[in-house]
């Protein structure tokens, strides 16, 4: 990853244009802040893509769209990377964000950037029609750069899926452990199934009822978790039928996944506001609590 992140700031210097793909079912915790540093840096315009928008929920789709569009030198777009003729849109939104760059001496220079498992690739192929990346539903499939001609005023550098050093916030981590772009051995599954869970309940209750047939007044995320394993029969053998919450929360995270349970977004431009209110706020009251323990200062 280190190699990988310096590697890009290098190429930066040499493009137009940052299309940075975007899980559409949690944009912002799936933003790397090493992308906004670098282009910013190297005032570089960006064209985000809100991948997956397939899986996600339309109404809060169109919200972050508008969020997006609202930022300076920014353009948003929702696709799903799987239909080329959504894919073919993309040269052209990056043209209007670089009109300068439109003959064959000044190429438009376009750099694919995003965490991993978030299509990237998937993206790469469809423009440039075959197969030029690997992909797969795991993390960090690509491995490195490469530079492909689309045409004599179009070059595209796809890049391998960067993470930053350490995620911030404890729900920007469980959300992308559910979305699949953190690996299986980074966290616990039913941990980050239980966190999804929560989420399901204050949104999407409705869903959880029609895809497991139970319903969910007045339970909490366990609970959640012990009635999608009572449902689907996860029990642990030998054990006088107890419920086996690991295999529970695999169905959940898989049927969130895959799009099983419906088009559903972890986050809205409202909640991760005020997620970042309230973390503003316990830091702001960390610092005043440090600041009194240490007591009256001595100008002596």
């Amino acid at each position: 990853m280190t190699s990988a992140r310096k590697k890009a700031g290098e190429t930066m210097a040499n493009i137009d244009v940052v299309i940075e793909v975007l899980d559409a079912r949690l944009p912002e915790a799936g933003s790397n802040p090493l992308v906004h540093q670098l282009r910013l840096f190297r005032q570089r315009p960006c064209l985000k893509v809100l991948n997956k928008s397939d899986l996600a929920d339309p109404v809060v789709t169109k919200a972050w769209i508008d969020f997006f569009n609202s930022q300076k030198g920014v353009k948003a777009v929702a696709l799903s990377a799987k239909k080329v003729g959504e894919v073919a849109r993309l040269p052209s939104l990056c043209q209007s964000l670089a009109p300068h760059r439109d003959d064959n001496f000044k190429p438009l220079r376009m750099m694919i950037m995003g965490i991993p498992n978030v299509g990237k690739s998937t993206l790469m192929n469809a423009l440039v029609k075959r197969k030029v990346a690997a992909v797969g539903d795991e993390p960090a499939i690509t491995k490195s750069q490469q530079s492909i001609t689309l045409s004599p005023r179009q070059i595209l550098v796809d890049t391998p899926g960067l993470m930053w050093p350490k995620i911030e916030h404890d729900s920007d981590g469980y959300m992308l452990a559910a979305s699949h772009a953190i690996g299986r051995n980074a966290v616990l599954e039913e941990e980050v199934a239980t966190f999804l869970a929560g989420i399901l309940l204050e949104r999407y209750g409705d869903l959880l009822t029609a895809r497991y047939g139970f319903s969910v007044q007045g339970l909490d995320a366990p609970g959640v978790l012990e009635g999608v394993a009572r449902k689907r029969g996860c029990l642990l053998k030998g054990r006088g039928g107890e419920l086996d919450l690991d295999k529970a929360a695999m169905q959940l995270l898989t049927d969130y996944r895959t799009g099983a349970l419906g088009r559903i977004s972890l986050e809205t431009p409202e909640s991760r506001r005020a997620m970042l209110s309230i973390a503003a706020e316990m830091v702001a009251t960390a610092t005043v609590g440090n600041t009194a323990d240490e007591g009256p200062v001595d100008a002596a």
